[in-house]
């Protein structure tokens, strides 16, 4: 099925996605340096991403939930975009709670909470990336009319009709 949301012929959650994704995790690499080298600049630079990042996954899940909805139900294709919106939206949560928790510190700097709340959430955020991959790659959502929205997994080996 193609995607419910387009511009200029492209799905517009697809193209979204890389912003948030990318900004996130560059917080995480941020809060990484930091811890080795020590400088505050990376605190501060974290925090920054990190908000750019939240706003940016609120904006680009708006765009999947459109897709999401037009999706049949019964289909492993429904099933799979659940799990990867609800994973999206906690691994958001996790980040939204870590920027909060920066908020109150002196000069940005990320408390344990707060580093463990971002790591938590590129690990999930690993796993709901994976899941979209699947809906993409596999399943053909967002890609075509013609998609197997009931592939088996790509972790079975078996092919996709």
């Amino acid at each position: 099925m193609e995607s419910r949301a387009k511009a200029l012929g492209h799905p517009i959650h697809q193209v979204l996605i890389v912003f948030p994704l990318g900004l996130l995790v560059t917080g995480v690499v941020f809060d990484v340096i930091r811890l080795f080298t020590g400088g505050a600049g990376f605190a501060l630079a974290a925090a920054y991403v990190i908000a750019a990042g939240v706003v940016g996954g609120v904006i680009a899940g708006v765009f999947g939930l459109v897709d999401w909805l037009a999706v049949p139900a019964g289909t492993r294709a429904r099933r799979i975009g659940a799990y990867h919106g609800i994973g999206n939206v906690v691994v958001l949560l996790l980040f939204a709670g870590s920027w909060l928790l920066r908020a109150g510190a002196v000069d940005w700097t990320p408390g344990a909470w707060a580093l463990v709340l971002s790591f938590a959430g590129v690990v999930l955020g690993g796993v709901t990336g994976w899941l979209g991959g699947e809906l993409v790659d596999r399943l053909g959502v967002g890609v075509h009319d013609g998609a197997n929205l009931d592939a088996p997994s790509s972790l079975t080996h078996h092919r996709a009709a």
